[in-house]
């Protein structure tokens, strides 16, 4: 595979350094090779510099109201089963999913059907790899361990005493989904997401993860993800991710997707919640002939504010990318959407397109859709579009004119306007999960 390694060049401001880390030392007392890597990782973590406004990539999302000295950690919360909401103990599909892990705090879950582990197929938490797959686990970490170069993805590797790793062998098709869920059960804490997927030549798969947490946590709470996925060549990942984090919880997350040769990704997105999101995602097409198609989805409202940072890194010939976010907002709430498409200097007929459509429902809310082209060959076709409005009053008129109330006409146009995506979504219950969230967020409206 071509390194996946992009020298991306946004202009960057310059950064200093702020006095701000966590209030907790992480326990590094068991001796194995998964606390090496977390070691490491802290190490970094402490010398990489804190984001401020001054970093380009940080200029419309601050983290200085982060609490991190107050936050415990995740490691040591317990939570009651009572506490889950019930559509995350539902399966996906009419029939039973083929594995789930569940990890919260100190508590993990797993179940994987018996015929999918006869296939050779891996998807269970990172303590029970280092017992079962030592090799394999070890060799996806060293991997992991250098491609991260920012400071919140560090933290998620060093805290982070527990994570997911899926691995498919080579030409096994998984028939049924497996989901994951991360599970913030507390207050005041710092729960992590470390996801490691990695897909041999011609293996085929559709998972789910989702990060959740109570709706109302009076406390602020941080969660950090990373999300490092590898597929093979010939290989096809279905991969839907969705955020139903509550009103006080904030959210960074770094997340790449790398594929080789003729792979096939489908990569979705669902924010539903959270205070504050700043979200990186990387598709590097790394392998000639790779193909990569990311949706997006956003409903905010109240003073919510998602940040969106997007690549798609073009890094071999023959590379095609397909993106399209769609959000509304209400309330007082902000979204970013920034995105890049990169083409790398050997990476002729590359065919990139990205789009992302916003529709603004309230006088106080706003949209900033920033995309971009990095173009360093030719014999391309690169393509970008943004919008930025409000409903069109004028098919609000005409759904009244035949006897629709004019709230259940802005409600069927805003319905309307996110169709494109819902097409996009494999699962009935996914799609109903963000049917539910328009209809309970354009309540308010």
């Amino acid at each position: 595979m071509t390194d996946a390694t992009v020298k991306f060049t946004r202009t960057q401001r310059t950064s200093r350094e702020i006095s701000k880390e966590i209030g907790f030392i992480p326990d590094f007392s068991a001796s194995n090779e998964l606390v090496e890597f977390r070691k490491a990782a802290w190490s970094q973590w402490l010398s990489l510099p804190f984001p401020n406004e001054k970093d380009e990539d940080w200029r419309r999302t601050s983290v200085q109201n982060l609490n991190l000295e107050g936050y415990k950690e995740a490691s040591v919360i317990s939570y009651k089963d009572s506490q889950i909401p019930q559509h995350l103990n539902r399966s996906l599909t009419e029939k039973n999913q083929g594995g789930r892990v569940f990890i919260s705090g100190s508590k993990t879950d797993i179940f994987l059907a018996k015929e999918i582990q006869e296939q050779g197929v891996v998807f269970t938490d990172f303590l029970t790899a280092m017992d079962n797959h030592p090799g394999l686990l070890r060799k996806l970490l060293e991997k992991s361990a250098k491609s991260n170069e920012y400071k919140f993805a560090e933290l998620t590797a060093a805290i982070s005493t527990n994570g997911i790793l899926l691995y498919v062998p080579r030409n096994v098709k998984v028939e049924k989904p497996l989901q994951s869920i991360t599970w913030l059960s507390g207050e005041g804490i710092l729960q992590t997401s470390h996801i490691v997927v990695f897909l041999e030549e011609g293996a085929e798969v559709t998972y789910v993860h989702e990060t959740s947490s109570p709706e109302k946590l009076e406390a602020q709470s941080l969660h950090t993800g990373l999300f490092e996925i590898s597929v093979g060549p010939e290989a096809k990942l279905n991969f839907v991710e969705l955020q139903s984090l509550g009103v006080n919880v904030w959210n960074i997350s770094h997340e790449t997707v790398t594929l080789d040769n003729d792979s096939h990704v489908d990569w979705i997105f669902g924010a539903l919640g959270s205070k504050v999101t700043k979200n990186f995602s990387h598709l590097n097409l790394a392998g000639r002939g790779a193909t990569g198609k990311m949706s997006g989805f956003y409903f905010t409202n109240g003073s919510q504010h998602l940040d969106h940072d997007t690549q798609q890194n073009h890094l071999a010939p023959n590379t095609t990318s397909d993106l399209l976010f769609k959000g509304a907002l209400l309330g007082e709430s902000r979204s970013i959407w920034q995105g890049m498409i990169y083409v790398d200097p050997k990476a002729s007929k590359t065919d990139g397109y990205q789009a992302n459509r916003n529709l603004v429902l309230s006088q106080k809310a706003r949209a900033d859709s920033i995309p971009g082209l990095e173009i360093l060959t030719d014999d391309v076709r690169c393509t970008h579009g943004a919008t930025v409005g409000k409903i069109d009053q004028d098919l609000v008129f005409y759904l009244q004119s035949r006897g629709l109330p004019k709230k259940e006409a802005e409600k069927l146009i805003v319905e309307g306007f996110f169709d494109p995506i819902m097409q996009r979504i494999p699962f009935d219950n996914v799609r109903q999960r963000f049917q539910n969230a328009i209809e309970e967020k354009m309540s308010s409206y």
